[in-house]
């Protein structure tokens, strides 16, 4: 289940000791990835470009992409304490909490739209054709990463927000239709929301641009309007419960009702479309769940990128990892949740290939990780 972790990250621990500048850091990382995987015999016959690596990546590696994160120095549990994400039961069995949803989503999915994948996502499809990445998990639902590197195995444990999905049908609708669905429902929403495109006023998530636009940004293409008429605001419903209403739980067959303007009605008892990602309280299907640990128990070691671990649903995989005895490495500016118990173990005059954990920018660090393999996996070709 994807359940946030609201309690102080502790302070970042620092492995090896000269991981503390980016220098010892790209170093550090640069050992984690090519230590043979120690719980296979037969790993000194092979390349450290051969190890299984899975990656867990958070919110932390798209903020170089424009978006907004969590727990980051700007993000939005750091400035804004009140700030508490809408939860899947909400949103279920609440209309004008789903008004409020796509009212704000609507605002915030043109910036996600146009972000791109950045340096970190490049340098993880670099990695990968080295060989010293086999795998990604990714909690984001951006889908900067497949769009970066689509040949590479990669899990969205979180879902994507690309199309959304019918809690009654379960059919899928792609976000650009639904998008324009909004728009064609609410005219003084899509007017509001050009005025805003043409001054730029979405083209930056800096909190303090947005503040003084009467703005506030939150992750995932959220982007809250204070005072805003959100009540008036209109959503579809889903086409295919439209045109053939389901059976519903008791066997009995729904109604799907809209407006003249084709708005959903809250006398329906069917065709509600909700994003197609895990949302907050909600559980990851099951199938997503075997292939995550499948992915743990298939890797020689994780590394996390841009992540506090915060959500559950990451933490356990990485607490996986440890009970099989993988070594862990984090790249991840600020603290970590649990981080003691994953590298209380390790001393700090390692040189990183236990063990990993520095608080840097990925950005920063791991092309130059990637630049600092190059010569390596050149050696190991000649």
């Amino acid at each position: 289940m994807r359940i946030p972790y609201t309690g102080p990250l502790p302070p970042p621990i620092i492995i090896p000791r000269h991981a503390d500048t980016s220098i010892g850091a790209i170093h550090g990382l640069s050992n984690f990835l090519l230590a043979p995987d120690r719980n296979n015999l037969l790993s000194v016959h092979k390349s450290a470009s051969q190890s299984q690596t899975v990656l867990l990546t958070g919110a932390g590696v798209s903020v170089a992409s424009g978006l907004a994160d969590y727990r980051g120095t700007t993000g939005t549990y750091t400035l804004n304490r009140t700030y508490r994400p809408i939860y899947y039961s909400e949103f279920i069995i609440n209309h004008e909490a789903r008004k409020r949803y796509w009212a704000r989503s609507f605002l915030g999915w043109t910036n996600l739209q146009k972000a791109r994948p950045n340096p970190v996502h490049w340098a993880v499809k670099d990695l990968a054709n080295l060989g010293y990445v086999s795998s990604v998990i990714t909690q984001n639902v951006d889908s900067l990463h497949p769009t970066a590197h689509p040949e590479l195995q990669t899990l969205e444990l979180h879902g994507y927000l690309r199309s959304l999905v019918c809690i009654h049908c379960h059919n899928h609708l792609p976000r650009s239709q639904f998008q324009q669905s909004l728009s064609n429902l609410n005219p003084a929403w899509a007017a509001f929301l050009a005025e805003m495109l043409e001054v730029g006023a979405l083209n930056t998530e800096n909190p303090d641009e947005r503040n003084k636009l009467g703005l506030k940004t939150n992750p995932d293409g959220d982007v809250d309007l204070p005072n805003a008429p959100y009540s008036a605001f209109r959503y579809p419903a889903c086409p295919t419960c439209l045109k053939n209403p389901p059976r519903l739980a008791d066997g009995k067959r729904s109604t799907v009702k809209v407006d003249d303007d084709g708005a959903w009605s809250p006398s329906s008892t069917a065709g509600v479309l909700k994003p197609a990602v895990v949302m907050f309280g909600e559980s990851i299907a099951r199938e997503v769940k075997i292939a995550a640990e499948e992915a743990i128990d298939q890797a020689s070691k994780i590394l996390v990128i841009g992540s506090s671990l915060a959500t559950y649903s990451a933490w356990r995989l990485v607490k996986r990892a440890q009970e099989r005895g993988l070594p862990i490495g984090v790249l991840n500016l600020g603290g970590v949740r649990d981080e003691k118990s994953f590298f209380g173990g390790l001393s700090t005059d390692d040189d990183g290939s236990f063990g990993f954990r520095c608080s840097e920018n990925a950005e920063k660090i791991l092309p130059r990780v990637v630049e600092n393999l190059r010569p390596v996996d050149r050696i190991k070709s000649a």
